[in-house]
């Protein structure tokens, strides 16, 4: 390898009506970077939506960000121009993360890079993945720009054509990103041990942000269902676990390293095979005597819930739940994905509350504006939940390539030809849907807010 083989990772914008860091990392960059790391090149990294940057609380006159009790905050944000073909759609548009002077700055600061790696997240913030890259290409112009993530994946052919960048990687290979880069570093690495499994990957690259208010865990990767609605399998088609005591390891090392007391887990299917897996990690930091607390914001299973595991989540320091529900018609619910029944999540609700969770902690995600589904539909999920105990949390469907719904969804939204990206926002569900419109999307709200 050539000597001093540097490489810049980049984690870009966010161009949206709204947005909000509700535990927002990204954790693949930052695990593609300590495997580099192992190979030899040297990371630099620009994290747009770091919200301890100087220079934005320079801006905004601040120490620190504004951030509730457990590190979620707003973004620093600047309007936009909207795209032209969201001009009807009559809300406010804009860039969040830090100003496109700061991001400047930065890079001029660097020595050039051998290559640059961008992520990209939601497939409709394609738009501050572009900007990236535009600016990159005058600052660096020649170098190799590397473009991986859901949006390269899950729009590979728009990536390809649209992005500018050199090279778009689909799926969550290492091997091509790896094979990319030995072309341009002119050395043969040995990456097989990282598709041997999730154990053989180094702990991600936290050391590259100066302040973490908390810290995202993957203990497994991949989900075993294939709900209508749900692209997750296209980005991981493959179920995966680690070993559970290496995941109670990193959880420990982190806080005593970093002090971080919150941990956020990021598994698409937490508490499949739980016995072997989930439950022995709330085992293990149980018996660590941790002072942390776990989120689980994925919409965990509510299937998967017995007694036991319902009391270990509480005694392991577990705060927030959020419930995979979607819906109380049983129709829906198999034609979605059949992973719960109405009797299944009220027995799941009961033994939350019982081992002493609030309901406040127990959130349920309820779909709203599926193909076909009715208000009176929405109405009684929402009051369903409600009446178990639970907290309803209105989750706006969008229409997303691969999914088995997305032919339908292109019909049902009079989506027509090549559907460009910026359509799978489900900020438009109100704009785009025949049924739920602006004033009934405001009716759910305040049914499931009482």
């Amino acid at each position: 390898m050539k000597k001093n083989y540097n490489l810049l990772l980049i984690n870009p914008w966010i161009y949206d009506f709204t947005a909000y860091d509700f535990w927002s990392k990204p954790l693949g960059l930052l695990y593609i970077a300590s495997i580099l790391r192992e190979q030899g090149y040297e990371i630099s990294c620009i994290d747009c939506m770091d919200r301890y940057n100087r220079e934005i609380l320079k801006l905004k006159n601040r120490e620190f960000p504004k951030k509730d009790e457990f590190g979620r905050g707003p973004f620093y944000k600047e309007e936009v121009k909207k795209p032209a073909i969201l001009k009807n759609i009559p809300r406010r548009y804009s860039r969040y993360g830090i100003t496109e002077e700061i991001f400047l700055n930065k890079l001029k600061k660097l020595p050039p890079p051998q290559a640059v790696l961008i992520t990209s997240i939601m497939t409709y913030w394609y738009p501050g993945v572009f900007r990236a890259i535009e600016i990159i290409k005058e600052i660096f112009p020649g170098i190799p720009i590397i473009l991986g993530g859901a949006y390269a994946t899950l729009c590979f052919e728009h990536a390809f054509k649209f992005s500018g960048a050199d090279y778009v990687i689909k799926g969550n290979s290492i091997r091509d990103l790896i094979k990319i880069l030995e072309q341009h570093a002119g050395n043969k690495n040995d990456y097989s041990k990282y598709e041997k499994g999730l154990d053989n990957l180094p702990y991600p690259a936290w050391n590259l942000y100066s302040n973490l208010d908390y810290i995202c865990i993957l203990s497994s990767r991949g989900c075993p269902y294939r709900c209508s609605y749900c692209a997750s399998f296209k980005i991981n088609p493959k179920l995966e676990f680690r070993n559970p005591e290496e995941v109670a390891k990193e959880i420990e090392y982190w806080n005593k390293r970093r002090g971080v007391k919150d941990f956020i887990f990021y598994d698409d299917a937490l508490l499949i095979n739980s016995e072997d897996n989930f439950l022995v990690v709330l085992e293990e930091l149980i018996n660590k005597r941790l002072a942390i607390r776990l989120h689980a914001p994925n919409g965990i299973h509510a299937r998967m819930i017995n007694k036991e595991i319902a009391y270990k989540m509480y005694q392991a320091g577990v705060e927030t739940i959020r419930l995979g529900f979607e819906t109380v018609d049983p129709r829906l619910q198999s034609e979605t994905g059949g992973k719960v029944t109405n009797l299944e999540f009220k027995k799941a609700v009961d033994y939350l509350l019982k081992a002493g969770f609030k309901t406040s902690q127990i959130g349920t995600y309820l779909l709203i504006g599926l193909p076909g589904q009715n208000l009176q539909e929405i109405v009684d999920s929402i009051r369903f939940v409600i009446d178990c105990g639970a907290h309803p949390r209105l989750a706006k469907f969008s229409a997303i390539p691969g999914t088995k719904v997305w032919n339908e969804a292109r019909t049902y939204f009079n989506l027509k030809g090549d559907v460009d990206p910026l359509f799978h926002n489900d900020a438009l569900l109100p704009y785009l849907s025949p049924d739920i419109t602006i004033k009934a999307y405001q009716q759910m709200k305040s049914i499931a807010k009482m």
